[in-house]
C-alpha cells in the first residue's frame, strides 16, 4: 500500500514552454516494498530524477539533423524555451547523444523472434546532415503489427537506394528472426528494395506509392495542365472499384500520350503495382497507397540536394534520425480496420477492397 507523505523539495523541470517549479507530493510505500519483496514505487508521470521533459530531448536530434551545431545548442533553446534555459549545456548534449548512440546499437541488435508485420513501408531519405562521401542514404523500414500499431523496424545509411543496401538491411532483420516481414510493401519505384525484397523475403506483394507517382507524373507535364492532371490521377487512386480506377487510368493515358509522352511513360511503369491496394481491404487503403509514415515524420529534415557543412560521423547521424524516429513514431496512426488483419494474415482473399466469401 502506497500512501501520501508531504511533498518532496521544489525542482526545476524544463519543459516545452521554459522552466516549471514542481511540487511534487511525497509517497511513503513502505508497506508495497514490504509485500513486493523491495520494489519502490515510481511515478510514470513525472520520475524521481527526471530533469527535462522528453519533448525537450527530442528538440536536439531535429536541431542537429537542420545542421545546428552543438556548440549553439544554447542559443537555438533560448529562442525557443526562453533565456535562463539550464541543464542543456554542450556537455549535457554531448552526454545525451553518447546515451542515444548505445541506446539506437542496442536497439539495432534486438531479436526479431516474436515479430511478425501485415504490412511495411520503405523509402530512402536524403538529409542535409553529411555522411560518408560515398553513403549519402538513409534507408527507412516502418511495420505495421498484427495489433495494428505502426513501428519502426530499422533504419540504416546505405548507398543511394540500392538492391545491395536494402538486401543487407532485410538480410539482417532475417538474421536476427523475422518470419513474417509483410503481406504487402508500399515504397518508390525507384528503389531497390523491391528486387531484395523478393529475394529475402518472397511472396510480399508491391504497392508504388501514389505520392511519389504523382510528383514525378507533374514533374513531366507543364503547369498549366498540372491541375487538371492532378485531379485525374487522384480520380485513379480514390476509386471506389479497380475497374472505375483503370478506366480513369486509361483516360489520363488517351488524353496525354500525344503531347506528353515521358509523363505518361512514368506513369505506364509499374502499371499493375499501382493498384494492388485493391487486394486488401478498403479500411487499410489510406494507410497503403502511400508511404506517409516515412514522409510526414522526415518532411522537416527530407532534402535531397546538399549538405551541411557541419560534417556528422555515421554512427551519430543514425542514432539521432533513431531518436527522431522514436518521438514520431508516438504519433503515427494506428491501422483502422483492425479486425481485417487477422485475415490478412491468413492470406484470404479481398476484391476491390471486400472480403471474398466466395474464395476458398
Amino acid at each position: 500500500m502506497a500512501v501520501r507523505n508531504g511533498y518532496l523539495p521544489e525542482r526545476t523541470i524544463l519543459s516545452g514552454i521554459g522552466p516549471l517549479a514542481i511540487r511534487q507530493p511525497r509517497v511513503d510505500d513502505r508497506e508495497l516494498r514490504e509485500a513486493k519483496g523491495g520494489e519502490r514505487f515510481s511515478s510514470a508521470i513525472l520520475p524521481r530524477f527526471m530533469r527535462r521533459m522528453p519533448s525537450v530531448e527530442a528538440l536536439i536530434p531535429v536541431l542537429s539533423l537542420k545542421g545546428i551545431s552543438t556548440g549553439d545548442f544554447g542559443e537555438a533553446l533560448a529562442a525557443i524555451l526562453g533565456e535562463g534555459v539550464k541543464g542543456l549545456s554542450t556537455n549535457t548534449n554531448t552526454r545525451l547523444k553518447e546515451g542515444w548512440l548505445e541506446e539506437h546499437g542496442n536497439w539495432g541488435r534486438r531479436s526479431l523472434k516474436d515479430k511478425e508485420y501485415v504490412y511495411l513501408w520503405a523509402d530512402g531519405i536524403y538529409i542535409n546532415v553529411r555522411l560518408d562521401d560515398e553513403r549519402v542514404c538513409l534507408l527507412v523500414l516502418i511495420g505495421a503489427t498484427r495489433e495494428g500499431k505502426k513501428e519502426l523496424i530499422a533504419v540504416s545509411d546505405g548507398y543511394r537506394e540500392s538492391k545491395a543496401s536494402w538486401r543487407e538491411m532485410l538480410l539482417d532483420l532475417k538474421g536476427r528472426g523475422l518470419e513474417l516481414a509483410g503481406k504487402l510493401a508500399t515504397g518508390d519505384g525507384a528503389l531497390g528494395f523491391w528486387g531484395a525484397v523478393d529475394e529475402v523475403f518472397p511472396g510480399v506483394k508491391h504497392q508504388r506509392c501514389w505520392v511519389h507517382r504523382t510528383a514525378n507524373v507533374l514533374d513531366k507535364l507543364p503547369r498549366g495542365v498540372q491541375s487538371k492532371a492532378k485531379a485525374m490521377l487522384h480520380e485513379m487512386y480514390q476509386a471506389e472499384r479497380k475497374e472505375q480506377a483503370l478506366k480513369a487510368y486509361e483516360l489520363f493515358i488517351a488524353s496525354f500520350k500525344d503531347k506528353y509522352p515521358k509523363a505518361v511513360e512514368c506513369l505506364e511503369k509499374d502499371e499493375e503495382a499501382l493498384f494492388t491496394f485493391y487486394e486488401f481491404p478498403a479500411a487499410h487503403w489510406i494507410h497503403i497507397r502511400t508511404t506517409n509514415p516515412i514522409e510526414s515524420t522526415f518532411a522537416t529534415v527530407r532534402l535531397r540536394t546538399g549538405k551541411t557543412k557541419g560534417c556528422g560521423s555515421r554512427e551519430a547521424t543514425l542514432s539521432m534520425v533513431f531518436k527522431l524516429c522514436q518521438e514520431a513514431e508516438k504519433s503515427w496512426w494506428s491501422l483502422d480496420g483492425k479486425k481485417w488483419i487477422p485475415m490478412v494474415l491468413a492470406g484470404k482473399r479481398f476484391v476491390d477492397g471486400e472480403l471474398d466469401e466466395d474464395a476458398a
